[in-house]
């Protein structure tokens, strides 16, 4: 079967649809959103997260890094950080392999299709008590089509319940094959203005909304998951434009508003990398309740999330 790259493998989440589900996140995602909470998704390759709090300075990590990405400082002793070096990180993972002290982590590994469904198998007791299942996420988990049919297909073979979580920027026609292997979409939208979507995703709102519109003419259980940031997507025009959009999509179930948060803010910084909204704080439950009685006026059922 095939096999693809995963990034984590949650059990009893409760969020990603109904019941007690467990939620497989694949790496890779076309889109590069200024709020990503999950940035170790983006790209599909494994990636090393450093704790600095973790580290202990012995230096191990500097001696086995087959690229040189990682260099002991310069005037200091053994005992001492690592810095980045003229070599190119290659996700390898050797560092991580001998980190005694756990502050650095790999993100991201190769499984194969039939190890995912193992994984997910284990807790079927707690599916058929709670009406739940499997999610598939990411990242965005249509960059990994083959793998993502794959096990669909598997769960389907063991009567397991399916949602994917997806952005919908991906080739219609890979969408609208899986379609038929999937129980329940996730599908998220974030703004309908289209040089805005440009600005702080990176790509176009077209293929999305497209692809949308298409899926809810061949898919009959569909929910809208729409992250509220605040001072981004949650102006009345924006608002009114979603609400217009979705009313007339025939296949979808319900909205569900997802209130910004900061979880992820750290893993910017265990990457080297730079969050771009340092300064944005969650929507009040004021701000939550404005959104949604908006979306109720064009005949929603709507959902205030956490």
């Amino acid at each position: 079967m095939a096999g693809g790259t995963v990034f984590d493998i949650m059990k009893y989440s409760v969020h990603d649809g109904p019941g007690i589900r467990t939620t497989v996140f694949l790496k890779g995602c076309p889109l590069s959103c200024h709020w990503c909470h999950n940035p170790e998704s983006q790209l599909p390759e494994p990636q090393i997260m450093f704790y600095p709090e973790r580290c202990i300075g012995c230096g191990d990590c500097a001696g086995v890094c087959p690229s040189g990405a990682l260099l002991p400082l310069a005037g200091a002793g053994e005992n001492t950080v690592p810095e980045p070096g003229r070599g190119k990180c290659t996700g390898c993972g050797s560092c991580a392999a001998v980190c005694h002290a756990g502050a650095r982590e790999i993100a991201g590994r190769k499984m194969s299709a039939v190890e995912v469904i193992r994984a997910i198998e284990r807790d079927v007791i707690f599916y058929d008590q709670s009406a739940g299942g499997v999610t598939f996420s990411g990242g965005e988990p249509l960059m990994q089509t083959d793998f993502l049919t794959a096990l669909l297909a598997g769960c389907r073979e063991k009567e397991i319940h399916t949602a994917v979580d997806t952005c919908g920027f991906a080739p219609r026609d890979k969408l609208l094959q899986l379609a038929g292997l999937v129980d329940l979409f996730l599908y998220d939208l974030k703004l309908m203005d289209d040089r805005r979507h440009r600005q702080y995703t990176g790509v176009s709102n077209g293929v999305i909304l497209d692809n949308l519109l298409e899926l809810a003419s061949h898919h009959d259980n569909i929910v809208i998951r729409i992250p509220v940031i605040p001072g981004i997507n949650d102006d009345a025009d924006n608002i009114n434009e979603t609400g217009r959009f979705i009313a007339t999509l025939s296949g979808v179930r319900s909205v569900h508003i997802l209130p910004y948060h900061r979880i992820g803010t750290q893993k910017y910084r265990r990457l080297g990398l730079t969050y771009a909204l340092p300064e944005l704080r969650p929507p009040d439950s004021e701000k939550m309740k404005v959104f949604a009685d908006i979306l109720v006026k064009y005949g929603l059922t709507v959902q205030v999330g956490h």
